[in-house]
């Protein structure tokens, strides 16, 4: 049993949890993850870690499926029953010169420690935040402090471009950038890699395909990576953009999606007091 030290509300569907596991947080590295599961009953689910201690590991939780929404309604003070990590191999922390960190939803937590890392290791860091609209950002105090220049863009903001492939196309064309990180949506990661490919600029992405065992037993993770086999969670998560099938890796991510969305239905008619005891929660 882990406890919750510490829950926020961040965005809609986005929770921040800091969790009690000095075990995990000694070992961890820029780049990897952890596996939570809720309850008996709930799925493995991976994720990011955005931040760590001595004492603990904090992870953005995004709220889509029944077990992702067990693990955003854990009050501070409860407990998740598993924490299973590091996993994952730790991103390439060295000084490769100018790099550009995109991130968008929940990866914008992990987006800042990685930004954090590199700019300890002596990089030029810019940090682009895509969000839904401005209720979706969050940790921009963090990432400004770390970042040498952050750019906000929101889809439906009053201000700012639409994406964040626009604000990055106008960086590359304008100054020389060494490195790009995506880190969030597919969509997002995909189009970012796109966008990089023809001037050959390094573009590593991080992938969080459907996962079971996380340890490369299952299978279930596998993608295609410069034309062979790869598993998420122990050849990744992180990956050459420019060498990920796109398009096999977003119909594996759909595989399910009828099911995870009749299981929800199900679960928050079955839980609906629970849902209503989360909103009153995250309006204090």
């Amino acid at each position: 049993m882990y406890e919750v030290l510490q829950r926020d509300a961040l965005a809609p569907g986005l929770t921040h949890l800091r969790i009690k596991a000095p075990d995990v947080a000694r070992k961890m590295q820029p780049g990897q993850f952890v596996i939570a599961r809720a309850d008996e009953r709930g799925e493995r689910i991976p994720l990011s870690v955005a931040d760590w201690d001595d004492d603990s590991v904090s992870v953005i939780v995004q709220d889509v499926g029944v077990s992702t929404r067990k693990l955003s309604l854990i009050s501070k003070g409860s407990f998740v029953l598993n924490i299973v990590g590091p996993l994952g191999r730790p991103s390439q922390i060295e000084n490769f010169g100018t790099v550009v960190i995109v991130s968008g939803c929940f990866g914008t937590g992990p987006g800042f420690a990685l930004a954090r890392a590199l700019k300890q290791a002596g990089n030029s860091v810019i940090s682009i935040v895509e969000a839904r609209n401005s209720d979706w950002l969050f940790w921009l105090d963090r990432l400004d402090k770390i970042s040498d220049r952050l750019i906000v863009t929101c889809n439906r903001a009053s201000s700012g471009d639409s994406s964040a492939t626009s604000p990055l196309e106008g960086i590359l064309g304008s100054e020389k950038i060494d490195r790009v990180y995506a880190i969030g949506c597919t969509f997002m990661m995909m189009e970012i890699s796109r966008a990089t490919e023809p001037d050959g600029i390094p573009t590593r992405v991080s992938l969080m395909p459907l996962m079971v065992d996380g340890t490369g037993m299952c299978g279930a993770c596998r993608c295609i990576v410069n034309g062979e086999p790869k598993f998420g969670c122990v050849d990744g998560p992180e990956f050459d953009g420019h060498r990920v099938d796109w398009d096999s890796l977003v119909e594996r991510m759909r595989s399910y999606l009828d099911e995870e969305t009749n299981a929800l239905d199900i679960w928050d008619r079955e839980n609906w007091h629970r849902a209503a005891d989360r909103k009153a929660y995250d309006r204090r």
